[in-house]
């Protein structure tokens, strides 16, 4: 037996039988330059997927490295958060000023799970209430209340919640009921829904609604422009807190705006990071309206969250961010991958639809004849993009979703060399069924 199939064996023996690994040949990464990876067998690629978004300014950044070495280097990784953390006051106050939230403060976590378990006993608190609305075909993290808040039957194991949750459209135009509307028509019918949801579902009193900007799990799905700001108008009436997860579309990665909910208009009262933000070392976070981070009353604490090591690394990746507008260079290669799917796509009636915004995009697959979703279909094309040196991940509601989200300096080079294995790896699929 080989060392990579012992090392198959090995996982399989002790992780759980539901910790999924991409490809039926599951790959050891074990290198990473830029925006390439080499895998245990000398294999190289290009990454579009980047450790789920969190490679977010590629491998072995300079800046970052040595951020996290000079910290190494004071003897220093840990303290809590009882003591008085310099890198982590740092951080905040960078962050409570880009958020646009007045008089923001800011809490950190471990995760992205751990941020919106924040955000909730935030909003339940201040409002005291269990009720909240979420979105439909949503995710938001594997604990007990994020599952709550979670519209996704693949990611849900049980009913169960600490929450009242009560689920809107916004994702969903693939719907009958909405076939052939405008955005600005679907927008309508949405408002309606709320309107109809909170006059019969909801006893009053909501904490707040939580969304994602763009839907990760969920296959890049994303409201119409504008949803959100004609949701909060209405929530406005009745004092209910809106919260945008934006743990996988902060920090400049959709290039129209620095957060996902910019492209709406609208200024969150509570907003929830993780993943790019430390560029591969563990940070999440909470940036709230001050009222509502000082408004509880138990002490709190975050043992590992924000601890000098993540933080250094955070800092430097920030700063990294906005030094390079990396923000202008999503929206440029964005609009160079997105638009040559788009010019491809007709040539291939497995593709049903090719959606996303900046270095955030996706390529849905149905079944040309019946319309239906077809999982199998965005498999295959993820086996064929790793042959030909190219990693992607899958999402979608149905799994039918191949989505991508390349580091952010992602160079006009390495954009065609995606773009053209992604068309080449579409031909020989589509090819396949003939």
């Amino acid at each position: 037996m080989s060392e990579h199939a012992s090392l198959l064996q090995r996982h399989r023996a002790v992780m759980p039988s539901w910790l999924a690994l991409n490809y039926a040949h599951p790959i050891e990464l074990v290198g990473g330059k830029g925006s390439r990876v080499t895998d245990a067998e000398g294999a190289t690629y290009l990454d579009f997927f980047v450790g789920i978004l969190t490679n977010m300014i590629g491998y072995d950044v300079p800046e970052v490295r040595e951020a996290v070495e000079r910290q190494l280097s004071t003897g220093v990784v840990h303290t809590s958060t009882a003591y008085l953390l310099r890198g982590q006051v740092e951080l905040a106050e960078k962050i409570a000023r880009l958020s646009g939230i007045p008089d923001a403060k800011v809490f950190f976590t471990n995760s992205g799970t751990e941020a919106n378990e924040t955000a909730l006993l935030l909003a339940t608190y201040a409002r005291k209430t269990d009720q909240v609305l979420a979105m439909r075909q949503s995710y938001h993290g594997r604990s007990f209340g994020a599952v709550g808040v979670t519209s996704n039957r693949a990611w849900k194991n049980n009913s169960y919640s600490p929450l009242n949750v009560h689920f809107l459209h916004g994702a969903d135009r693939h719907l009958p009921q909405f076939k052939g509307m405008s955005d600005a028509e679907y927008i309508e019918a949405c408002v309606a829904d709320l309107r109809h949801v909170l006059a019969t579902a909801t006893g009053g009193d909501v904490a707040a609604l939580i969304a994602e900007p763009i839907q990760g799990v969920g296959g890049f799905t994303a409201a119409p422009d504008g949803l959100f700001a004609a949701y909060r108008e209405v929530l406005d009436e009745q004092g209910i807190l809106f919260i945008s997860d934006e743990v996988q579309t902060g920090w400049g990665r959709t290039g129209d705006s620095f957060f996902g909910i910019g492209n709406h208009g609208v200024t969150p009262d509570i907003m929830t990071f993780a993943k790019g933000l430390g560029n591969g070392f563990a940070i999440g976070g909470v940036v709230a309206r001050g009222d509502l981070m000082d408004n509880l009353h138990a002490v709190g604490l975050a043992t590992f969250g924000g601890n000098p090591v993540s933080t250094a690394a955070a800092n430097a990746t920030l700063d990294y961010v906005l030094d390079h507008d990396l923000q202008a260079n999503a929206r440029r290669q964005g609009a160079t991958i997105i638009g040559g799917l788009r010019e491809a796509a007709p040539r291939f009636p497995i593709v049903k639809e090719i959606r996303g915004r900046g270095l955030m995009f996706a390529i849905e697959f149905a079944d040309p004849e019946t319309g239906d979703p077809a999982p199998e279909l965005a498999t295959a094309v993820m086996e064929a993009t790793r042959e030909r040196g190219l990693l992607v991940g899958k999402g979608g509601l149905y799994g039918n979703t191949v989505r991508m989200a390349p580091p952010l300096t992602l160079s006009d080079a390495e954009a065609a060399e995606g773009l053209g294995i992604l068309i080449d790896s579409l031909e020989t699929v589509n090819g396949a069924r003939k």
